[in-house]
């Protein structure tokens, strides 16, 4: 063996290594400054025109998309359900008429209705509060997975009937269930990437004070069938009062509303 050669081999192999290792690493450092200063350019479009926003959500784990498909309603899973009775709607939809009407609490609202949900809903701690509107007398809750609301959705959610003293007396229910990934998951829209997103498409006015930004799942396609997918999507409240629901992968607006 000619050592000379030998040692001059690995001489040269290790140094093209640390060449490429080094090119890796300007790589990344690169685009890590890129991401900041991206990040950095939109805070301060942001603030030049005036536009405000509460502290943003940290830490974004990774998302895919979800399918699920809804629950056929079983009559002897609804049996024990208490000071009601029940009719079914559809395979997938159960009406429940309260013998007895129940008070919509004053105080501790969200407590007391997530005690209703529990108490008189079947698999009642699969939904949050969404909204309650005195004026239409309904109370709306949407399913919830992982404690992410699945918005928007009818074959996720339960809208309750008030009466003229706005108490609880009658409710429709849909329910989904056999919620699992489709892929792997991967990166999702930083909530500042979101924000510029409705910026460049004039969504934002000058002025503007974004009042909340939460994420959940949205339907990607019309809920035509009893399977559907759902989307990782970012809902951005602004001024208290516009809704926007983004696409937390693509960044298009899937819906848009006013309260």
């Amino acid at each position: 063996m000619d050592w000379n050669k030998t040692k001059t081999v690995f001489i040269v192999t290790f140094l093209i290594l640390d060449l490429f290792l080094a090119y890796q690493f300007m790589v990344k450092k690169n685009q890590n400054d890129l991401d900041f200063i991206t990040e950095a350019s939109v805070e301060e479009q942001l603030a030049q025109e005036n536009i405000t926003y509460e502290e943003l959500p940290k830490n974004v784990e990774k998302k895919t998309y979800l399918n699920a498909r809804s629950v056929n309603f079983a009559e002897e899973d609804l049996t024990k359900l208490k000071n009601q009775q029940i009719e079914f709607l559809s395979d997938y939809e159960i009406q429940g008429v309260f013998d007895e009407p129940v008070s919509l609490p004053s105080n501790n609202t969200s407590f007391r209705l997530n005690q209703f949900l529990k108490e008189y809903i079947f698999k009642g701690s699969s939904y949050g509060i969404w909204h309650i509107d005195k004026e239409a007398k309904v109370i709306i809750f949407y399913q919830k997975h992982h404690d992410k609301f699945i918005y928007d959705n009818t074959n996720a959610m339960i809208v309750v009937h008030l009466n003229e003293k706005n108490e609880m007396i009658s409710y429709e229910q849909k329910l989904l269930e056999d919620i699992e990934k489709m892929d792997d998951d991967q990166e999702i829209l930083t909530p500042i990437k979101a924000l510029e997103n409705l910026l460049l498409k004039d969504e934002l006015k000058p002025g503007s004070k974004v009042t909340k930004v939460s994420l959940g799942y949205y339907t990607f396609d019309l809920p035509v069938s009893s399977s559907q997918v759902l989307v990782p999507t970012w809902h951005i409240i602004v001024d208290e009062k516009k809704h926007y629901f983004v696409n937390a992968f693509e960044g298009q607006i899937l819906s848009k509303r006013t309260n």
